[in-house]
């Protein structure tokens, strides 16, 4: 709303940040308003921004705001009570200040978390304080972005607090940084898994190959006993009475 307002003309955000201006005149050291009947066109121009800035924020809110303003006199008023609605009383921003600090002190990177919705969420937090009035220097945001990133970034961290001059380090340029070495980091793991599935894909054939063998020596093993059953198993219906003497000479 802000932005919206000065961008329409800055001197409507002054008379609603600030009061209305209207037509005086000075008579003998004494400051008073003017009567109507001698208002000049620069009068006239300045009680037309006090309509206009009336105007513009009757336009921008919903019709429960509306009802809410529409008793107001002047465009400060509206604006402080749409600024208490919707931000509190001082003690109400307090509050919010507080827990926001808090949130702020406590902000660690989450281990599934990428750099870019880490950030997001810092920035919201950030942009949150500065609404209510509560601002960290660029070097301060640096150093908190640096300190809440998980431990396996202590190597990247080292480097940039040791290469750079966080006093004057863009928190933009320190977004890019840890962007790159994060694509850097997924393409080393990527590369990592790639080789393991191979190692164990090779060692997995070659225990197949191993099985097959074995099972290879098995089968011709029982093949041999099984033909060398059957050449038995023949020389006994070949020579029968042969072996029954054998026996009884043994037995004797």
């Amino acid at each position: 709303m802000t932005i919206f307002l000065q961008s329409l003309d800055y001197q409507l955000w002054y008379i609603i940040v600030n009061g209305p201006r209207m037509p005086t005149k000075t008579v003998e050291g004494v400051v008073s308003l003017k009567p109507e009947d001698e208002f000049n066109d620069n009068d006239f121009r300045i009680l037309q921004l006090n309509s206009k800035a009336k105007h513009v924020l009757f336009c921008a809110v919903d019709p429960n705001e509306f009802n809410r303003i529409s008793s107001c006199d002047t465009a400060k008023q509206m604006w402080d009570l749409l600024e208490i609605t919707y931000e509190g009383t001082n003690q109400v921003k307090e509050s919010k200040i507080s827990m926001l600090v808090h949130e702020y002190e406590l902000f660690l990177m989450h281990d599934d978390e990428s750099i870019s919705d880490m950030f997001t969420r810092f920035t919201t937090i950030v942009n949150s304080l500065k609404n209510l009035g509560k601002s960290y220097s660029n070097q301060e945001l640096v150093r908190k972005i640096l300190r809440c990133l998980p431990r396996s970034w202590t190597p990247k961290v080292t480097t940039i607090e040791e290469t750079k001059d966080l006093s004057t380090l863009p928190l933009k340029q320190l977004l890019g940084s840890l962007m790159t070495h994060e694509t850097t980091m997924k393409i080393h793991v990527h590369v990592d898994a790639k080789n393991k599935k191979t190692i164990a894909l090779r060692a997995s054939r070659e225990e197949c190959e191993s099985d097959e063998e074995g099972d290879m020596t098995l089968i011709t093993s029982q093949f041999k006993k099984l033909l060398k059953s059957q050449k038995g198993k023949k020389a006994l219906k070949k020579f029968p009475h042969h072996v029954e003497s054998s026996k009884k000479e043994e037995s004797t």
